[in-house]
Parts: C-alpha cells; sequence; structure tokens
C-alpha cells in the first residue's frame, strides 16, 4: 500500500492536490493500490465533495478525524426529513431561504439554522442549534451525523470549546476538547495531547510493514508524527515547490523552505526525495553535498503525466491566450491582463481567457473593469480544460515560482507555446526560448512596470515574428517525456 501524506484539500486546490490525484490516477493504471490520508479539519464543506471533484476514489480517501469510527467517506445524502425526524414530538415550522432552512419551535427560545449542500436540493451539510440567542451545538452530516461542534458564549463570541465524533449508530467514538491554542483528544483507553499525537496515532493504527510505502506531501505539523511511527515502511518525501532561499543563501549556508527543513534534516530515515524536474533534482543534490555533505537518493518523477497529445480538429482561436491557474496573488494574473492590455495596441485582435478560482477574483474583474477590457480578457472559472487548451494559440503564464507548473505541462500537451518569466523550475523545464516561446529574465529589483513591458513585448512578439507552426511542432516534441506510460515506469521503479 502506498499512503500519501496531505493537510487540506479546497474547491480551488493548489498543485499539490492535483499532483496526488494525477498521482492516484497513475497508481491505479499500475495496479498499486493507494490511500490518501488528509489532516486538516473542513467545518464548511464535506470533504467528499472536494475529493471526488479532483478526481479521487472515496475508497481512496482518509480523512484523520473520521479514521477514528465507522463513518465512511461519503457524500451528503442526509435530508430533510430525516432531519425532522429526530425532533420527535416537539412542534415545530420551517422557513426555507435558498440553501438554508431555518426551524423554529413554538413555546421556547430556540431554533435550528439548517445549511444545505445546495438551494435546490433536501441534503443536509451541517445544522447550528441557538437557544436564548446564543450558538450551543453545531451538527455536521453525511449519510449519518459524523461529529459535533459545542460552543459556549465568550466575550460576546460562540466559544468552540469541545468536538464528538460518531460511529454510524451514533454512539461516541472519541472526543476532542478545545481550550484556546490547546487541544485533547480523549479516547476510552488513551488520552492525546495535540493533533500531532493524533496524526501519530493514525500512523500507528495503519500497521505500516516494511512491504508499504508512506509519500509525504506537506510535513507541516505532522512530519515528526508521521516519521516516528512509520515503523519499517519506507518513507518517501515528495517536493512541491522551491525547496530554498535565494537571498538567503550564500557560500557559507543555505536557508531552507520552511515547508521542507525537517524533512531535509532527517534524511537518514528518508528513502528517497521526489523532485519533479532535473532542474531542481541537480540542484538539489549540489546543495546536500556542499552544506551537508550528504548524498541521499532523489529522483525525478514529473507530478503530472499527459494521457495523450491533445491536436486541435479546427483552427485554433487566432492570437488567442490562456492562462489557467489559482486566481492568487502569486500567480500575477493582474499583470498579464495589463500587458494584454498594452499588446493590443500592437496586435488589434489579442484576446485573453483566464481559468481557475480564488481570491483575487475579486480584484481581476475590477480590474477588467476598469481597464475596459471585458470584450477581449475574460474570468471563465474553474474547469476541466482537457479539451480546451488546443482552441488556443498560446499559454501566457505571469508566476515567478513554479515547483512543477502542471498547467504549463498540460499546454504543451496541447502543442501550446508559453510566454513566462525565466525562474525556478517549471517555465524553464516547459520553454525552450525562443523556440517554442520565451523565457523572459528577470531580477528581484524588476518592477512590476517593467515584467508587464515584458510580457507585452513578447506577446506582440509571438504573433509577429514567430513562426507558431514550428512552436506548436516543438512543444510537442516537449511534452512527449510527458506522457503517461514514461511517467508510470518512473514510479514503477521507486515504488518496487
Amino acid at each position: 500500500m502506498v499512503y500519501n501524506f496531505n493537510l487540506g484539500i479546497g474547491w480551488a486546490s493548489s498543485g499539490v492536490e492535483y499532483a496526488q490525484a494525477y498521482r492516484a490516477k497513475l497508481l491505479r493504471r499500475i495496479g498499486q493500490e493507494a490511500r490518501f490520508v488528509f489532516t486538516d479539519m473542513f467545518p464548511r464543506d464535506n470533504i467528499q465533495h472536494m475529493t471526488e471533484n479532483i478526481g479521487f476514489l472515496d475508497h481512496e480517501v482518509i480523512w484523520l478525524y473520521t479514521f477514528f469510527t465507522d463513518c465512511k467517506i461519503s457524500p451528503v445524502t442526509f435530508t430533510l426529513g430525516q432531519l425532522e425526524g429526530t425532533f420527535g414530538n416537539r412542534k415545530f415550522s420551517g422557513e426555507r431561504d435558498g440553501a438554508r432552512v431555518k426551524y423554529t419551535f413554538p413555546g421556547t427560545n430556540a431554533y435550528c439554522m439548517v445549511y444545505l449542500v445546495n438551494e435546490r436540493e433536501q441534503r443536509v451539510h451541517s445544522v447550528e442549534m441557538v437557544s436564548n440567542g446564543c450558538l450551543v451545538r453545531k451538527d455536521y452530516y453525511t449519510y449519518c451525523r459524523i461529529y459535533s461542534e459545542y460552543y459556549a458564549p465568550l466575550d460576546g463570541k460562540a466559544h468552540l470549546y469541545h468536538r464528538r465524533f460518531f460511529n454510524e449508530d451514533g454512539t461516541v467514538a472519541y472526543e476532542e476538547i478545545t481550550d484556546q491554542d490547546k487541544v485533547m483528544y480523549q479516547f476510552k483507553d488513551k488520552l492525546l495531547c495535540s493533533k500531532e499525537e493524533l496524526v501519530g496515532y493514525l500512523v500507528s493504527r495503519l500497521g505500516l510493514t516494511k512491504k508499504d510505502v508512506v509519500l509525504v506531501d506537506r510535513t507541516t505539523g505532522t512530519g515528526q508524527a508521521i516519521l516516528k511511527n512509520a515503523g519499517p515502511a519506507k518513507v518517501g518525501i515528495v517536493i512541491h515547490a522551491d525547496h530554498f532561499s535565494q537571498s538567503g543563501t550564500d557560500e557559507e549556508a543555505v536557508l531552507w523552505n520552511n515547508y521542507y527543513e525537517y524533512a531535509f534534516s532527517q534524511w537518514k530515515h528518508i528513502k528517497f526525495y521526489v523532485a519533479s524536474t532535473d532542474v531542481q533534482n541537480r540542484l538539489l543534490k549540489q546543495q546536500f553535498k556542499k552544506y551537508m555533505g550528504i548524498s541521499p537518493k532523489i529522483v525525478t518523477i514529473p507530478v503530472g503525466s499527459l494521457e495523450e497529445l491533445k491536436v486541435p480538429d479546427t483552427a485554433r482561436r487566432r492570437h488567442s491566450l490562456i492562462t489557467a491557474s489559482r486566481l492568487a496573488s502569486e500567480k500575477h494574473v493582474d499583470w498579464i491582463i495589463d500587458a494584454v492590455v498594452a499588446a493590443r495596441e500592437k496586435v488589434s485582435d489579442i484576446s485573453l481567457d483566464i481559468y481557475g478560482k480564488g481570491g483575487e477574483e475579486e480584484k481581476l474583474k475590477a480590474q477588467i473593469g476598469r481597464l475596459h477590457c471585458e470584450d477581449y480578457v475574460r474570468l471563465c472559472g474553474q474547469q476541466n480544460l482537457q479539451e480546451v487548451y488546443q482552441k488556443y494559440e498560446a499559454y501566457v503564464s505571469g508566476s515567478t515560482s513554479e515547483g512543477f507548473g502542471l498547467t504549463l505541462m498540460e499546454a504543451v500537451g496541447s502543442g501550446l507555446p508559453i510566454i513566462g518569466f525565466d525562474v525556478r523550475y517549471g517555465n524553464p523545464n516547459f520553454i525552450d526560448d525562443a523556440e517554442n516561446g520565451y523565457l523572459i529574465p528577470v531580477h528581484d529589483k524588476m518592477e512590476k512596470q517593467e515584467r508587464v513591458q515584458k510580457l507585452a513585448a513578447c506577446i506582440v512578439r509571438l504573433f509577429t515574428e514567430a513562426d507558431l507552426e514550428s512552436f506548436h511542432a516543438h512543444s510537442y516534441e516537449k511534452a512527449q517525456g510527458y506522457l503517461t506510460q514514461e511517467v508510470e515506469e518512473k514510479w514503477k521503479n521507486i515504488l518496487k
């Protein structure tokens, strides 16, 4: 069995979660059984809805908080009718407003606020119990009640002090006691005094053997617990981002990324490290040797793969650009918008479609409105892009750091030239300058306006000077090394 450890997942997931989803698909194809362990709490959503959305199968998912119960990972199926059945003989009335239903109980100072999966259905995600104007309890459901939260008023706010996790039959499996920053977990036969201990208890309960492999995608708050309890299993660390700080590194010392510092310090207990590009692999080996005098095993395995190369069955839309990412500040989608607006002065029919969701969406909407570019710059939301990339002529990236760049891989797999900054590690991995796109040299002191100008200049250059047919062909050539069969073999070799 291969156990893959991560923290959280969301509707607008990061590259780490997408990398795991790719890996899940690859492991299925080679017949390798795998589980994906998530250790974050998800009170706003049912974890199953998010894992299914990205491509995991229910039986592949382990959630820390239900692991110690007999409740299965499941979509929400608990209904309003079932909830009303729990009211017993009490009289009640219900009023629905979209995805919320408020139940009141005549003669009492109590009510329930029900939060449904969506405004069209009757499926219940959570229920808040309010008494005398104070929140006292929240219940969370899938096909049964999986846990409850208990609250008390403190400083005018509802203060969470207790969680209770249930088995399918409603019996209590274990309890969580919280007091500000402190947390304890009470089981019938033991008391755990931190979340890290809870993670360690989960790992110990897996019954790992020398045949098992543990892949850790995020070590923050879990790394020590995993290593302490992994026993004879082989432990591998997957590196998803830049592993060190350039500005904090000199000839005498290296400043490791906080996410990887612990994993690097424990190299004696790590069977292998996985880098997603050869460039990062070589650099990490050099740094281990130079600063630590060690040579641990480091392998290169792309975090994703391509089932096939995507060739358009109709002509690509003339002078069309695509970018796809989380709409986060570090992706600098705002730079791309500014660059496209500037490039339109030279190439009048350039268009840009932006795919993805994230915290910067409203800012980007406002920027598009302010620049009056709605006719040719569009926010297209989160979509499956498998059959989308090949409709465009080129891909553009504003990111200043990519561990790999799944969307870059998907772009070259559809023959797209790429314009992006010459920064570690994704862009140089997929762009051969002036052969299938343009790598833009940058330095730390380069101002935003200069970066925008250079992006705009490369966009204009691409559409006025480049041999696009040749650029498309070169991207397809680059993509050959990322076909699924190639990546499958790499995983087979490391998991043996």
